[in-house]
C-alpha cells in the first residue's frame, strides 16, 4: 500500500530558492509537490504580504518592520535573488487551478494585525483553489477569530510542546489539525511535522502515516517517500 503522506514545501524550496519566493513557490509547482507552507504578515496599508520574519532585515536589502511599512515602501527592497517581498495575491494568481494543497500561516503570535483573519479569508475564498486551505497560527487566538468569520475553512494549531489529549483539544477548538515540531500519536484529526530535514525522521513519519510532512528539501522527502 503506498505512503500517503504529504510534502510540503516550508517557504517554498529553501535550499535552492530565498525562502517565501515566487521563484522558490513555482519550481516546486513544477516538481510537482504535494503542498506549500507559508507566511502571511500585513503592510501598514493592510496589504497581506508574504514573509516568515516580523521585519524584512533577515531576507531583504532593506530594513524595517512589515507593519512600519506601506506596500509601496516594501517593494522597494529585494530578495536575494532580485524578487520584491510577493504579495498574498500574487501567490494566489500563482497556485490557482494548481493541483497543490496550501498551508496559510497567519504569523500573529508576535505581532497582532488588524483585520488580518478578515482580509486574508476574503482573498483566498476568491481564488479558484483546487483544495481547502489549511489556515494555521501559534496565536490560538487568531484561529478563533478566522473560525468566527467562517466556520468552513480548515484551522490548525501550530505549537513546538506536547499537548495532552490532542484529539480532545481539536474538537473543542475548531481544529482540522495540528501543526507539531515532534510526533505524537493523534486519531481524529490532520497532523502535521514540521521541519522535517533528516532522511530517516521522514522515514519514521511515513511509517506513522502522519498528514503530512513540512520540509525545507522537498525533493528529498519524495525520494524517500518513493523509496519506501
Amino acid at each position: 500500500m503506498p505512503n500517503m503522506s504529504l510534502i510540503y514545501g516550508h517557504r517554498g524550496v529553501p535550499v535552492k530558492f530565498p525562502e517565501n519566493s515566487l521563484a522558490g513557490f513555482a519550481y516546486a509547482i513544477s516538481h510537482h509537490i504535494d503542498g506549500l507552507e507559508f507566511d502571511v504578515h500585513l503592510t501598514q496599508d493592510q496589504i497581506p504580504v508574504i514573509m516568515h520574519d516580523e521585519r524584512i532585515d533577515r531576507t531583504t536589502n532593506g530594513q524595517g518592520a512589515i507593519a512600519d511599512l506601506t506596500f509601496e515602501q516594501l517593494r522597494r527592497f529585494e530578495l536575494a535573488n532580485g524578487e520584491p517581498v510577493p504579495s498574498l495575491q500574487e501567490f494566489l494568481n500563482l497556485v490557482s487551478g494548481e493541483s497543490v494543497h496550501l498551508n496559510l500561516e497567519l504569523k500573529t503570535d508576535r505581532h497582532y494585525y488588524l483585520d488580518i483573519e478578515r482580509i486574508v479569508l476574503r482573498m483566498v475564498r476568491q481564488t479558484d483553489l483546487i483544495y481547502p486551505v489549511v489556515f494555521s497560527s501559534f496565536n490560538l487566538k487568531s484561529l478563533q477569530r478566522a473560525y468566527a468569520i467562517d466556520a468552513s475553512q480548515k484551522y490548525a494549531f501550530l505549537t513546538s510542546a506536547r499537548l495532552g489529549n490532542l484529539d480532545e483539544f481539536a474538537t473543542h477548538e475548531h481544529l482540522e489539525g495540528v501543526h507539531l515540531e515532534h510526533y505524537q500519536p493523534v486519531h481524529h484529526v490532520a497532523e502535521r511535522v514540521w521541519t522535517v530535514d533528516e532522511p530517516i525522521v521522514m522515514q519514521q513519519l511515513f511509517a506513522a502515516s502522519v498528514n503530512a510532512v513540512i520540509t525545507n528539501n522537498f525533493e528529498l522527502a519524495q525520494q524517500v517517500r518513493a523509496a519506501m
